[in-house]
């Protein structure tokens, strides 16, 4: 029987921890406020949408393939972090600057170079999916939608927790940025130790 607790909590958890989506988003959010940060945040739940669509179709393809993607994923993705990182870092003093980097398409080209995210599709689909709803494409639909609605809902979380604390983030920018930069350089590092 397909256990709903133990498939939410794996879902919940991996999603509220911090990953370039969270992370991204609260630094928005805190920078320009909740809802001058959604359209970074839909780009995400587009981009999350599709990337679990995807992952979900070719799942057992992937699978298959792991061995030998992982490593050239891992890269990029760790790669794309540290440019997050940096930009991060540099950028001034103010929470308030323009940044190219925030919008609707930079959220969901984000999606496909997040390995974090395959991973959370790929662990779903194995080890809680696929063994009760093989063959099943309306199923495996909707629990592709609902890990990507979970994981957009916590960058939603995430980007109003730093609007909500804008005030404290815009009077110590300097010292918000490096935490993010930091807490960026965590997750890429991170991927090669999980």
């Amino acid at each position: 029987m397909f256990s709903w607790f133990s498939f939410l909590t794996y879902a919940v958890v991996t999603a509220v921890t911090p990953g370039p989506n969270n992370i991204m988003s609260m630094s928005n959010g805190s920078r320009k406020g909740f809802f001058a940060a959604l359209p970074f945040n839909f780009g995400i739940g587009v981009g999350f949408s599709i990337v679990m669509l995807l992952c979900t179709a070719f799942c057992s393809m992937l699978s298959a393939l792991i061995p030998k993607i992982k490593m050239p994923m891992l890269i990029v993705g760790a790669g794309y972090m540290l440019y997050l990182a940096w930009e991060t870092f540099r950028s001034g003093d103010s929470l308030e600057e323009n940044h190219s980097h925030d919008g609707f398409v930079s959220g969901l080209l984000l999606q496909f170079i997040n390995p974090k995210i395959y991973i959370y599709c790929i662990m779903s689909m194995e080890a809680y999916i696929l063994p009760y709803y093989q063959g099943q494409p309306l199923a495996l639909t909707g629990f592709a939608l609902l890990l990507a609605f979970i994981g957009f809902f916590f960058t939603l979380c995430w980007s109003a927790f730093g609007s909500v604390f804008r005030w404290l983030f815009s009077s110590h920018a300097k010292t918000v940025n490096t935490v993010m930069a930091l807490l960026l350089v965590y997750c890429a590092v991170s991927l090669f130790f999980a």
